[in-house]
């Protein structure tokens, strides 16, 4: 059936559909680690209000590739730098501090290629000179959080041809962090029980 509209106007053809994806921000690995890393820097927040220890994020360098300054400085292109250390540092009661937050969604193992070869260097380094170095390993699929000391973590990096850390190992060589409401993450209580001694 053909409908004539008024003056020969020809109605519009029907808008095709537009599918519509689903945004799937926890799943990826990346989202997944930024979302673990948001929670240890509220944990971070809650210790400075508190006045308990001073930890901060460092800051991913960027390479700056190309400026305008017609209406100012402004960075039009860059990249990110590979991270020579770790994600955190800071002072806890006298003691330097220095670590970095991973996530795995593994229920048997932590990669070992999450690691960079810089990063172990630069902890070796920290532990060295006396400071206290770990990782804080989120198990995302467990739903357990440890602390895993450095000098566990360099064992496991350097042992060839190992690709991965057992989560057995995770558990019986690391530390459970208990998970709250504030601080999300309290791994200072870790830190207070097994390494300051």
């Amino acid at each position: 059936m053909t409908i004539h509209y008024p003056k020969g106007i020809k109605p519009l053809p029907e808008a095709k559909k537009v599918k519509k994806s689903k945004l799937r921000l926890g799943h990826s690995a990346a989202n997944r680690g930024m979302g673990f890393e948001a929670d240890i820097n509220e944990s971070n927040a809650y210790y400075l209000e508190h006045d308990l220890c001073l930890v901060t994020k460092r800051p991913t360098p960027i390479n700056v590739v190309k400026v305008d300054y017609t209406h100012g400085a402004k960075i039009t292109q860059a990249y990110f730098e590979t991270q020579s250390t770790t994600d955190y540092n800071g002072v806890y009661q006298g003691h330097y501090l220095d670590f970095e937050a991973k996530s795995t969604q593994s229920k048997t193992s932590f990669p070992l290629h999450n690691i960079p070869q810089q990063q172990i260097d630069h902890l070796k380094r920290v532990l060295q000179h006396g400071g206290i170095a770990f990782f804080i390993i989120n198990c995302y699929a467990l739903g357990e959080t440890y602390i895993l000391p450095a000098k566990d973590v360099i064992e496991f990096y350097t042992a060839k041809p190992r690709s991965s850390i057992p989560m057995k190992d995770i558990i019986t060589k690391g530390y459970k962090v208990t998970e709250g409401y504030n601080p999300r993450y309290d791994y200072l209580s870790v830190v207070k029980a097994h390494f300051l001694k």
